[in-house]
């Protein structure tokens, strides 16, 4: 089943949370929108925009659930204030799509793409993190419709809304633009130990302007 790519570090890690949030018992549903429905027949994923080749890459359902998989142990911090603590993520590391489909050196950004055409835009570094993960389990059993499945990004170093749910493909850019909720009133960059909640926070350099 792979190998863990990257882990919390150490007991501190793990009973310290960012300020603000509490600690969270089970895993509450929040999105925006209905639950899309999955047709294995139609999925794809794909990568576009400033690749190193120029090229596009695109897998189905079947080819990507086939790429190298492995697990990482984090966090994840909502926004709206709760934290669910030491959860096993399984899936496609970002590295590996990074590898396989390399972005060309102008590259700065991301921006993550799912169901309905919600975005979410990312500093490369964060997407290319040993523990940005595109997670298809928690805790070793597949996701639900209502956490994601077939697909949802986990970056663990960054409010939850910064990884969506039911993603369908990554855009590589080589400038910062937002995303759907970062035009919308959040934070450009997210950092839950900064407590980046809203762009009202926002300081020079660390976003586009609204």
């Amino acid at each position: 089943m792979g190998q863990p790519v990257g882990r919390e570090s150490g007991e501190a890690a793990q009973s310290e949370l960012p300020p603000g949030q509490r600690l969270q018992r089970g895993w509450p549903v929040t999105h925006y929108g209905p639950v899309p429905k999955f047709r294995p027949e139609r999925w794809e994923f794909r990568i576009f925009g400033a690749t190193a080749d120029g090229e596009k890459y695109c897998w189905t359902h079947d080819e990507f659930t086939a790429l190298p998989y492995a697990t990482v142990v984090a966090d994840l911090h909502c926004v709206t204030k709760f934290s669910m603590v030491g959860a096993e993520w399984g899936g496609v590391p970002t590295r590996t799509i990074l590898e396989i489909a390399p972005p060309s050196p102008a590259v700065t950004h991301v921006m993550v793409w799912a169901e309905y055409g919600f975005s979410s835009n990312l500093r490369l570094d964060d997407f290319a993190s040993e523990r940005s993960i595109f997670a298809t389990r928690k805790d070793g059993e597949l996701l639900t419709a209502e956490h994601g499945f077939p697909l949802r990004l986990v970056v663990p170093q960054l409010y939850a809304w910064k990884g969506p749910k039911w993603v369908r493909g990554v855009e590589y850019m080589t400038a910062d633009r937002r995303g759907f909720w970062e035009e919308r009133g959040y934070h450009n960059v997210g950092d839950p130990w900064r407590e980046q909640r809203y762009s009202y926070q926002e300081e020079p350099g660390d976003g586009p302007e609204l």
